[in-house]
């Protein structure tokens, strides 16, 4: 079997790893020449997407391709090389799944919500992902392709967690009252793809997060006791003094239900909480 990953980041890499251990051929797209190297370390054939014959090829050969690069002003890049490469091809995949985000349903001032819920993205960023859903859909309805959207929140995992920052110096806990995100672990997210592979659902979506929206001061507070090191002090929420991506984090509050991936994939996380998923990151680290 082979997986066709579009963008090749932090979540694509850990997808990769859960099939190349039950025996996948994984490639990788990667523009850049110096990137390729590293990837192809890994065990990773690497297609360059600009390459319209290799990238035909690469999607005629692939049971499931995987689409994690952002959109962006002209909507999402692997949606324009990809739809003319299977069309090439003449050879559709099985599963196709778009990684896309829950910022797609903007503020609802901590309320929950469903797949069903709709869509108000109060940024740009946002909004260029539910054009990005939509345009898949359609493409998926005219082609026939099976195509499965998921909205992801916030994604931690090993070397991307608060322990991170906490090492560096950079953590800070700012206190919002009342406001709290979802996220998940990069392993929990990987594991619901392969469930979603293994059930192709046309025009599916699905929220994959974990049981137990918190605040980021909470998850930092959290973090620092495991590691022993006193928590960085409580400071008052100041939006003037936050960078531009982190007044967009904190001007969205809501709660994202998982009920949906549990249900119809039997997807059950493994980090059900940041509790579970930071002491593992940490045991990890000590070994």
């Amino acid at each position: 079997m082979n997986l066709l990953a579009f963008g090749f980041g932090y979540s694509a890499r850990a997808l990769a790893r859960r099939l190349q251990a039950k025996g996948w051929s994984i490639a990788a797209t990667a523009r850049n020449p110096a990137d390729r190297p590293g990837i192809e370390s890994l065990g990773v054939r690497t297609v360059d997407p600009g390459d319209e014959a290799a990238l035909a090829a690469a999607t005629a050969a692939a049971q499931a391709i995987l689409i994690s690069a952002p959109p962006g002003e002209r909507g999402c890049p692997g949606l324009a090389a990809l739809a003319p490469a299977i069309a090439a091809s003449g050879a559709f995949p099985d599963w196709i799944g778009y990684l896309s985000t829950t910022g797609v349903y903007g503020d609802r001032e901590g309320g929950w919500v469903f797949e069903t819920s709709a869509l108000n993205a109060h940024s740009v960023e946002g909004a260029r992902r539910v054009a990005a859903e939509r345009d898949w859909r359609q493409i998926g309805r005219g082609m026939g392709l099976t195509v499965t959207a998921f909205r992801l929140p916030g994604i931690y995992g090993p070397g991307r967690s608060s322990f991170e920052r906490l090492r560096d110096g950079t953590a800070r806990r700012l206190i919002k009252p009342g406001h709290v995100f979802s996220r998940i672990h990069v392993e929990d997210l990987a594991a619901g793809l392969e469930l979603s592979i293994a059930r192709p659902l046309a025009a599916g979506v699905y929220n994959l997060c974990d049981d137990e929206p918190a605040s980021a001061a909470e998850v930092t507070a959290y973090a620092a006791d495991l590691l022993g090191v006193p928590a960085p002090p409580a400071e008052p929420f100041d939006p003037a003094a936050l960078s531009p991506m982190a007044q967009r984090f904190y001007e969205e509050c809501k709660r994202v239900s998982n009920a949906r991936a549990k249900a119809e994939l039997g997807w059950l996380p493994a980090y059900p909480t940041y509790r579970e998923g930071l002491a593992a990151i940490l045991a990890g680290d000590r070994h």
